[in-house]
């Protein structure tokens, strides 16, 4: 090997110990959830109550379904999952009906560390194009409401 290869592999590693010797900066907050991209969804109108979206949520292991409501910007546990509804948005009275919501679900199983099962915008229409994959659980999107008070879940 040349001396002048050796000169470039030492600045090299010499630079890589640099950068890597580096603090890195401050974490930024979270960024707010990317839109779905579709023009005619907007935010619920405001009315009285919490934004909300409501849920179903199913425990394949005793076949019950429970209805439920999630408000915007706060988390609900179903089972072992803790749901985050990061926003919810209909269409516009124009377009075709559709509920979208923003969700990340984190299960929490007793004696193990949690675990992030999804992060993402789920379709009331669609529920399969963006499922939740979990053994025990299945959640889906139903509509985006404003939610009068804590109303209890109902199960059938």
């Amino acid at each position: 090997m040349s001396v002048r290869a050796l000169l470039v592999i030492a600045a090299l590693a010499i630079g890589i110990g640099a950068a890597s010797a580096q603090t890195p900066p401050p974490a930024a907050p979270p960024p707010a959830p990317p839109h779905p991209g579709n023009a005619n969804l907007r935010a619920i109108p405001d009315g009285p109550g919490k934004r909300a979206a409501e849920l179903q949520g199913l425990d394949k292991v005793t076949a019950r379904t429970q209805r439920f409501y999630a408000p915007v910007g706060e988390s609900t546990r179903f089972g072992t999952l803790e749901i985050t509804v990061g926003d919810c948005l209909v269409n516009v009275p124009e377009a075709p009906p559709e509920s979208v919501a923003y969700l990340t679900i984190v299960d929490h199983k007793p004696g193990q560390a949690e675990e992030k099962l999804f992060a993402g915008w789920m379709f009331a229409s669609t529920p399969s194009l963006s499922a939740l994959d979990h053994g025990v659980y299945d959640v889906r999107v139903l509509s985006c409401t404003m939610a009068q008070g804590s109303a209890p879940p109902s199960s059938r």
